[in-house]
């Protein structure tokens, strides 16, 4: 089994609030395979607080006894990848039977299959909506999901929605399940990051527009800010050496210079990341050390180390001492579709910009590196960074 991706995914020494999570999903998908109907467990938490650890450990037991007819499906086309590369490893598992969400749904619909349990991790990147040039014309994946499966295990965190055509909040989830039996298994614990609870706070502050304020000290999580993206880069190559697993990533909104659509800024210039449809996740090839990352390639993933570029569509209003969202400098415009059943404002517009900065600057284990293309707001972080106490 790749190593990296079992010290992501499985935990020889779980926890004793991930036993206890563990011991009392099993006793609730025991009383959903005995009842006549569908019923939903769902697993909360944050970035980096074990949820994916949680899951798999349930996939392990499950899905390699034959008495279950299982699957385990995931809408992020790099954490697909992870997951046949782990299938491949466990005696007894099937490759085959993990899937894209869409891909199983019309599959079990076209040759009515049914199953006990279906897996689902990353479920607020399940579509909530018709999307069909994804060939997905149902109208809720959850929906079909559950009347596919006896039990449905999701991993939600609400904080990680950042596309309208994959919306989900608790209102809508709880909408979705109707009066199917469900339970929530909360965790909070934050299991990735070295950063203290203080630490992590600071970027749940930077993000929701709150005044800005020092980086606490209080752990051995490595922070620092950069006056330029090319020196970010030079300390991210040399992690890289050290440690591996660190990259560079960015927020979208960097224009195009000469035809060019890369990261540029002083004198760094990359390329975005590119999408390969072989086996090997984006963070784990070699090459990818000089490419960008994006929310769609390190989604699920950790990284030991993260160099964070903070993209154009963010800014700094001096009065009020905060970052700020600019969503018309936002270039991916994937996030502002329309829908017919939900009308989204700016607000909600700029909380979707907000979650992908928060969800990459949390990358990171051992530490994080920052920078920003706002000249305003790069001047206000070096501040606070050299003026630390």
């Amino acid at each position: 089994m790749n190593e990296i991706l079992k010290e992501q995914f499985f935990v020889d020494d779980l926890s004793n609030e991930q036993k206890s999570v563990i011991t009392d999903i099993n006793t609730y998908i025991k009383q959903g395979l005995n009842s006549d109907q569908h019923s939903v467990a769902i697993i909360q938490g944050a970035a980096g607080t074990g949820k994916s650890v949680v899951l798999m450990e349930l996939v392990r037991q499950y899905m390699t006894d034959k008495r279950y007819k299982t699957s385990l499906v995931v809408n992020h086309p790099e954490l697909y990848k992870a997951y046949q590369d782990l299938a491949e490893s466990i005696p007894n598992m099937k490759v085959n039977s993990i899937r894209r969400p869409t891909s199983l749904i019309n599959y079990a619909q076209k040759n009515h299959k049914n199953y006990d349990v279906i897996f689902v991790d990353e479920a607020h990147l399940l579509y909530s909506k018709s999307e069909p040039y994804a060939h997905y014309r149902g109208q809720n994946q959850l929906t079909d999901l559950m009347n596919l499966a006896k039990v449905v295990v999701v991993v939600y965190d609400f904080d990680q929605v950042f596309q309208s055509k994959m919306y989900w909040d608790k209102d809508l989830l709880t909408k979705t399940i109707g009066k199917h039996p469900h339970k929530s298994f909360d965790m909070n614990f934050q299991y990735r990051m070295a950063a203290s609870d203080e630490q992590a706070a600071w970027m749940d502050d930077l993000t929701a527009q709150k005044p800005m304020k020092h980086f606490p000290d209080n752990s051995d999580f490595v922070f620092k800010v950069f006056d330029t993206a090319g020196e970010l880069f030079e300390n991210i190559k040399k992690r890289n050496k050290e440690v591996g697993m660190s990259r560079v990533v960015a927020t979208s909104g960097f224009p195009r210079i000469d035809g060019r659509h890369n990261v540029e800024m002083d004198t760094f210039s990359l390329p975005w990341d590119e999408w390969d449809p072989q086996r090997t996740h984006w963070a784990k090839r070699e090459g990818s050390i000089t490419q960008v990352g994006t929310i769609y390639t390190l989604q699920g993933f950790d990284l030991n180390y993260v160099g964070m570029i903070i993209g154009p569509s963010f800014g700094y209003d001096e009065k009020t001492d905060t970052m700020t969202i600019i969503p018309e400098k936002y270039s991916h415009k994937e996030i502002f579709k329309k829908r017919k059943d939900i009308q989204f404002t700016q607000d909600e517009y700029k909380e979707f910009i907000a979650n992908v900065l928060n969800v990459l600057m949390k990358r990171g284990k051992y530490g994080l590196y920052l920078t920003a293309y706002d000249d305003a707001l790069r001047e206000r972080l070096v501040s606070l960074y050299k003026n630390r106490k």
